[in-house]
């Protein structure tokens, strides 16, 4: 089992070069979801905080309002010259004219998965990696951790619902952390637990094959330190390769797995479950999120809070007050029995970052497992040229299992235009014939004029909006239109 003698030590100071309380620390792409969390790290401990990121999101608006300060134009007289350490992320250009100055100036520039490696280097990590299901986990387990009382650093890859952040510091030297395989990050790591999540062909503009990406989890399975634990799905490919002291394997069902649910029950759109762990079975826990794959999901991260020796009846609380993370399998217009709306219109609105055919699967699939009767729309943004290309037969196949499909033109993030790569691919993949492609403000029209007013469906609808680009930005919207005509 893990050594546990190092979770009690409290911070660590970071190595000379990197920067003390009186240094400061400039980010050159503040506003990812993982580069704002290391960012809010020196913040809290006292460091001067800024950063540069193309658009402004909620995300640099929360940073701001903290009191660090964000720009949104290259601007190489503008950026301070005094600072210990310059922080990037792999998803900015080369050439971008601050990264470019301060390399060309010997400033100490590093990229964030070397940052959050300084840092983590003596501390007890749990880390989780795994090409779907991550972010949903390590949110899972950092909130296992906090709410009973164990205590956590949290580096997270989502917004927790139950904090509002992606996040959280503690005096414990205990750190939970997504571990991100783009650019292969996570080889930076050294957990003393791990999980594994799957290890689905995805980043093939990075790993060149579906070969080569699962070696890279092999290789992270061999970052476990001596002693350590792996937890790791049940029935990987690979799953005999991987390397470590000790493992467990997890399913949501299979009791040929170490941990696995049994006794699962929907009720009212939550789930009510026992989990096994070996020898000992910790009964009638209650998840109150959407999606078969998050109760598996939760399997897992149980798994964890076990094998530190949480008390049974902590995880159990810790399970039923965990509210979920922004983005996953998130209710916009939840379930509910007591207000169906609009001529008895009983409508159910999911918003979802899946961005992987196997996301979107799970996603699919556990939105109608919930909702047997009602007809499932899904509006879908790709993201990223490469992932279309390379999986636009899996896309076609997992949005086949929805009854009505809009897919938005692909979100480019990090890449330039591919030839004859668009969403139309998708759509000319799939079988079903309720299908289209729509711009965004052709898809806001057809919400107000179309949708709501043409669903006749006497046991309601679920609609989803799903991706990992912008189409946030048209949750609140299609929310307003779907609450007016509701009422």
């Amino acid at each position: 089992m893990p050594d546990k003698n190092k979770i009690g030590e409290g911070f660590l100071s970071l190595p000379n070069g990197v920067g003390s309380r009186e240094g400061a620390v400039y980010f050159i792409g503040i506003g990812g979801i993982g580069m704002s969390a290391i960012a809010r790290f020196f913040h809290i401990r006292g460091m001067r905080v800024s950063g540069y990121d193309k658009t402004p999101t909620g995300l640099t608006k929360e940073l701001e309002e903290s009191g660090i300060a964000v720009h949104y134009r290259e601007d190489v007289e503008g950026i301070p010259k005094k600072v210990n350490l310059v922080v990037y992320t792999p998803a900015i250009p080369g050439d971008n004219k601050e990264l470019v100055y301060y390399r060309q100036n010997g400033y100490n520039v590093m990229k964030r998965s070397d940052v959050l490696e300084i840092i983590t280097a003596s501390s007890f990590n749990i880390c989780v990696a795994g090409t779907h299901g991550k972010t949903t986990i390590t949110t899972m387990v950092a909130h296992l951790l906090r709410d009973s009382g164990f205590g956590c650093n949290a580096f997270l890859g989502g917004i927790s619902v139950n904090y509002g952040t992606n996040f959280w510091s503690n005096e414990k030297n205990v750190y939970v952390i997504e571990a991100d395989e783009y650019d292969r990050s996570f080889l930076k790591l050294s957990p003393d637990i791990a999980i594994i999540t799957a290890m689905d062909a995805d980043h093939l503009d990075i790993y060149g094959t579906p070969q080569a990406m699962e070696q890279a989890f092999v290789d992270f399975s061999k970052r476990v330190r001596p002693g350590g634990l792996l937890i790791h799905h049940f029935g990987l490919k690979r799953g005999k390769e991987l390397k470590a002291a000790t493992r467990l394997s997890y399913s949501l069902q299979n009791e040929n797995a170490d941990v696995y649910a049994l006794n699962i029950r929907m009720i009212n759109g939550h789930y009510e479950f026992d989990v096994v762990i070996k020898d000992k079975t910790i009964e009638m826990l209650t998840l109150h999120m959407g999606g078969m794959h998050n109760v598996e999901n939760a399997v897992a991260a149980i798994a964890v809070a076990s094998s530190l020796d949480i008390d049974n009846n902590k995880i159990r609380a810790a399970v039923e007050s965990f509210k979920g993370v922004k983005r996953r399998f998130e209710y916009i217009l939840p379930p509910t029995l007591e207000n169906p709306g609009r001529e008895g219109w009983r409508l159910v609105f999911i918003d979802d970052y899946a961005h992987h055919p196997e996301e979107l699967k799970a996603l699919i699939n556990g939105a109608k497992t919930l909702f047997r009767q009602k007809k499932c729309t899904v509006i879908f943004q790709p993201h990223l040229y490469t992932r279309t290309r390379d999986l636009a037969g899996g896309f076609a196949e997992a949005l086949d299992l929805a009854d009505e499909i809009i897919l938005l033109p692909i979100y480019p993030a990090r890449e330039l235009p591919i030839p004859g790569v668009n969403s139309e691919m998708i759509v000319n993949k799939m079988k079903k014939t309720n299908k289209c492609v729509m711009s965004k403000e052709e898809l806001l029209e057809w919400i107000k004029k179309k949708y709501a007013r043409n669903n006749n469906n006497e046991f309601g609808d679920v609609l989803i909006t799903a991706g990992a680009g912008d189409i946030d930005t048209l949750v609140e919207p299609m929310k307003n239109i779907l609450n007016e005509i509701v009422k």
